[in-house]
Formats: C-alpha cells, sequence, structure tokens
C-alpha cells in the first residue's frame, strides 16, 4: 500500500513539474505553445467524461439509502439558503475592494479591445428562465450525454427519491450502483496518470497567448482579485469554519492540496469535482448531505465568479471613464450573479457573463471587456480556486449543521493518520462504503446504516 501512495506522489510532483515547463515553453516559444492547447483541452474532458457518472451514483446512492425524503429536502434546503447568503457576501467584498483600488483609471481602450469586447458580448449566457428550462434534459439518457450537471443532479434525485419508495426490493439495485461507482471511481484514478501532460499543454498554451506585456499592464487588477479571494477564503469562510464546525480552514485546504493543484494546471474546478466528491466522503461527511451540497454548489455556490464580476465590472467602468454609481453597482451585479448559475467549471464563461450583463444595463461599457481578455484565463484560475474552496467548507458546514458527519473521523483525516486511497479514490471501510447494503435491516430503519457515519 505505502508503494502505492508513493507513486501517487510522484505523479503529482510530475504536475508540478510539467507547469514549470509549460511556463518556460508559453515565454521561450509562444508560437509552438499555443499549438499544445489540445493537449489540456483533451485532459480537462477526459475528467468531464466522468463527472455525470460519479454525480449519478453518489446522489443515488445518497439519496436511495436514506427511508426519510423530508431529511434529504433539509440538506437542500439548508446548502441553497447558505450559497444565497454567501454570495451576497462574496459579492460586497467584491464591491469595497474594488471601489477602495480604481484599477482601471489609468488604463486606455484600443480598438482591438473594442472588438474583442463585442465577441464576448454575442457569447454571452442565457437568461433565467432558459437557465430553469435548461435544468430538465431531453431524455434519461441525454442528461448523461451533454454533461450538464444540473439535469444529471435532477435524474439522480428522481431515482433516489423513487428507489426510496421501493423500500426492501430497490436494495439490489443500490448494491449494483455501488459496483458501478467503484467502476467510475477507478477509471477516474486511471486517468489522473494523463495530468502532467495535461497540465503542461494548458499552462504552456495560456503563457504562450498571453506573454509578459498583458500581465504587466493589468497586475493591478489581478493582483487586486487575487488579494480578494484570499482574504475571502481565510477570513470569512475561516472564520465561519472554525466557529461552526471547529476545523482549521488551513488544514481543510491542505487535504485537498492535490485537488488545487489540478485546477491551478487546468483552469477548471470541474476538473476536481469528483474528487471533492470522493474526499469529503473520506472526510466523514455522509452521502446525502455531498450528493446535494458538492453537485448544487458547483452551480449556485459561485463565490469566486462573484468577486470576479464585481471587481471586473468596476475596472471596466472605471477604465471607460464611466464609474457606476451604487445603485448600478449592486442591480448589475446582482442580476450577473443570477445569470452566472451553471457557469462554473467553464473556462471564459465569467467573461462571457460579465459581457452580457454589461450589455443589457450599460451597453456603452460592452467594448471595455476586451479591456481584460488577455488575463481573464489567470483571473479564471483564482475563480475556479475560490468556488473550490467555498464548495469544500460549505460541504463541511451542512454537515455540522445537520449532524451528518463524523467529527472523530474528520480529524483523525485531516491529521494524516486515516490517508485517503488515490488508487481506488472510494473506501473499502468507512463513509463511502456503498456496496454492501444491509439486506436485514428493516424498512424504515433503512438498509443504508453503513452509508452514514453519524446516525440522525
Amino acid at each position: 500500500m505505502a508503494a502505492r501512495r508513493d507513486r501517487t506522489h510522484y505523479l503529482y510532483l510530475a504536475v508540478i513539474a510539467a507547469v514549470v515547463l509549460g511556463i518556460a515553453v508559453g515565454f521561450l516559444a509562444p508560437g509552438v505553445a499555443v499549438e499544445l492547447k489540445p493537449l489540456g483541452t483533451g485532459f480537462v474532458n477526459l475528467i468531464k467524461m466522468m463527472i455525470s457518472p460519479i454525480i449519478f451514483c453518489t446522489i443515488v446512492l445518497g439519496v436511495g439509502s436514506v427511508r426519510k425524503a423530508a431529511k434529504v429536502g433539509a440538506v437542500g434546503g439548508l446548502a441553497l439558503g447558505y450559497f444565497m447568503v454567501m454570495s451576497t457576501v462574496a459579492l460586497a467584498i467584491g464591491l469595497v475592494v474594488g471601489n477602495l483600488l480604481e484599477p482601471g483609471a489609468s488604463l486606455r481602450l484600443t480598438d482591438e479591445a473594442a472588438s474583442a469586447g463585442e465577441q464576448q458580448a454575442a457569447g454571452a449566457s442565457e437568461g433565467t428562465v432558459d437557465f430553469l428550462l435548461g435544468i430538465i434534459p431531453k431524455t434519461i439518457v441525454s442528461a448523461f450525454t451533454e454533461g450538464e450537471v444540473l439535469q444529471t443532479l435532477l435524474v439522480a434525485l428522481l431515482a433516489g427519491f423513487a428507489l426510496q419508495a421501493m423500500g426492501r426490493s430497490g436494495e439490489p439495485v443500490l448494491r449494483g450502483i455501488g459496483h458501478i461507482q467503484r467502476l467510475v471511481f477507478r477509471i477516474l484514478a486511471m486517468i489522473m496518470w494523463a495530468a502532467p501532460v495535461g497540465a503542461f499543454g494548458a499552462i504552456a498554451a495560456v503563457v504562450g497567448e498571453t506573454g509578459v506585456d498583458a500581465l504587466k499592464s493589468l497586475a493591478v487588477i489581478m493582483i487586486g482579485f487575487y488579494l480578494t479571494c484570499a482574504i475571502f477564503v481565510f477570513l470569512v469562510l475561516g472564520a465561519l469554519l472554525r466557529l461552526v464546525a471547529g476545523i482549521s480552514v488551513v488544514a481543510l485546504l491542505k487535504y485537498l492540496g492535490r485537488e488545487f493543484l489540478l485546477i491551478l494546471s487546468t483552469s477548471s474546478s470541474e476538473s476536481a469535482l469528483p474528487r471533492l466528491i470522493a474526499k469529503m466522503e473520506h472526510l466523514g461527511v455522509s452521502k446525502p448531505v455531498v450528493g446535494i451540497t458538492v453537485p448544487t454548489g458547483y452551480s449556485f455556490n459561485l463565490d469566486g465568479t462573484a468577486i470576479y464580476l464585481t471587481m471586473a465590472s468596476l475596472f471596466v467602468a472605471e477604465a471607460m471613464g464611466d464609474p457606476l454609481s451604487v445603485g448600478e453597482q449592486i442591480s448589475l451585479l446582482v442580476f450577473m450573479v443570477i445569470a452566472s448559475k451553471g457557469a462554473a467549471g467553464v473556462t471564459g464563461a465569467g467573461l462571457a457573463t460579465l459581457a452580457g450583463g454589461l450589455q443589457s444595463h450599460k451597453p456603452a461599457l460592452v467594448d471595455g471587456v476586451g479591456l481584460i481578455v488577455g488575463i481573464d484565463r489567470f483571473m479564471s484560475e483564482a475563480r475556479a480556486l475560490t468556488n473550490f474552496a467555498g464548495n469544500a467548507v460549505a460541504t463541511v458546514l451542512v454537515g455540522t449543521w445537520t449532524k451528518e458527519i463524523d467529527k472523530e473521523r474528520a480529524a483523525e483525516v485531516l491529521a494524516g493518520r486515516v490517508p485517503f486511497d488515490e488508487r481506488t479514490l472510494v473506501d473499502d471501510h468507512g463513509p463511502a462504503e456503498t456496496a454492501d447494503t444491509d439486506t436485514d435491516a428493516d424498512t424504515e430503519g433503512g438498509a443504508p446504516d453503513r452509508r452514514d457515519p453519524v446516525q440522525v
């Protein structure tokens, strides 16, 4: 077992080396580096290929194993309420920092930048009604083939509630899905060995496309955005996590270090979604909480995106010489946070949402979006990292509020005494146990007692 852990350790050392090499190639041979972009795209697509089946298995096992539907509803309602509050807090922090920095005041808009802004507005996200209708898949199968997280979430919830109603006769189905979950996590573990290649291609391409000049001229907005995200994660989320769950945010982020490295190298929080599900279950949070909170958070808990939209809007307005009033700031940004739902994990989606919001509220500012096209990829990484950290913290908090977390196990895991199995990504004996359903349990008490680390 130790040898296997050592091999995965070398894998992530290889990812770090690949990132450094990709940066070097991007600076030394930008033309060649841009051509390497398909390597990063291919790796991210391999990860995304596994997201729908993993979410489906996790939610069906979590919901189907809980015999009381009200428990699932309570978890979902609590999670959505928390997401709304934290998005508002993130929005407020972005407003304060953006107004203090005024980062766009000294920049000048070029014709090339203006045309880039128009292109982004043309690809902006759809309205709220379209988003809500888009949650419903055309068929049950299309929820898996189209890669829509919320469509998969809907189908999985329906399947889980159906298995609840079936009682004992649904237990063979649960066992079968448990075996399928082990299979998809094993495939994911195999795909992870391609991470160094994907990281090299993705980083080389973005450095080759961006260059040093764009980084220098837009350093203020970049540094300000990164600092704002850090303040939100370590001060706001850190204080909340310590007060509610008694857990250090530094310890939690250290536990998720490999996932952060994966996000940093691919610029997509979606690439780490399957591993976040596995690691939260390993930490001791019950399957229903993980299965509902994590996928839902990926579309509704967009703390990093909220901060980005806030600061980027103020930046564009300052650069265009047309600052927004307080009332305009609030109405515009509330609209954009709502419109951004479902865009998490998609590189560049934040930029399109920004352009669409400006176009609908203040068309004169749309051209200014072109000013940050060059550095959006680097800001996309900060958005993804912040969104991911927010969802990890949210999962622990919801688990604590619903008494669905084994705190003793969490302490052992965060202390490194119960290592995560990188080879299978699933515990054979622990909170992630799913395949061996207790067939002797009664219908009401729940076959799933062995799946929930804490019983309620």
